[in-house]
């Protein structure tokens, strides 16, 4: 039986999940955390990006099998465990980043580990760095401004 420390929390993965199983329906199938989505399914748009050990990680391509004893956090992970929104999440809402929101939870997990790297990041930082984070509804300059924003959150100490 594989062990899986998602948010914290250390969850059982039963032995009839397939080791080569991807991430991304463990967590909406077996774990029940359906805010990662499925977009392309060959880590290309970025819907399904959660944290291992920190890092932004496609889910549609990381085998369950292959993660061992790493930290996975994924959205329903980010905020703090009395509900407080991260300056990230704070500012999607504030600046009401999200159309159809589809990708949003990729985009924030994104976000969310630039601000990490590089709290105060330039157009060019944010257009490398989010560049493998697609929107369907081309909410860029919103997302930008929310990164924008964050940042400035966090220089007054905020979380991310």
């Amino acid at each position: 039986m594989a062990r899986l420390n998602v948010n914290g929390t250390e969850h059982e993965i039963g032995e009839d999940v397939d080791p080569a199983t991807p991430l991304l329906w463990v967590l909406r199938d077996t774990l029940n955390l359906v805010g990662t989505k499925f977009g392309c399914g060959i880590a290309q748009c970025g819907a399904c990006t959660v944290h291992l050990n920190g890092s932004p990680v496609r889910s549609c391509q990381l085998r369950v099998g292959d993660i061992g004893d790493q930290k996975i956090t994924t959205i329903e992970g980010l905020a703090q465990a009395d509900g407080t929104l991260t300056a990230v999440q704070q500012a999607w809402v504030a600046l009401d980043v999200p159309q159809c929101g589809y990708c949003q939870a990729g985009q924030i997990m994104s976000a969310t580990a630039l601000l990490r790297d590089n709290p105060t990041p330039t157009d060019d930082d944010i257009n490398t760095y989010m560049a493998g984070n697609l929107c369907r509804c081309a909410t860029y300059t919103r997302i930008r401004s929310a990164i924008y924003d964050a940042a400035e959150k966090l220089k007054q100490g905020a979380s991310t």
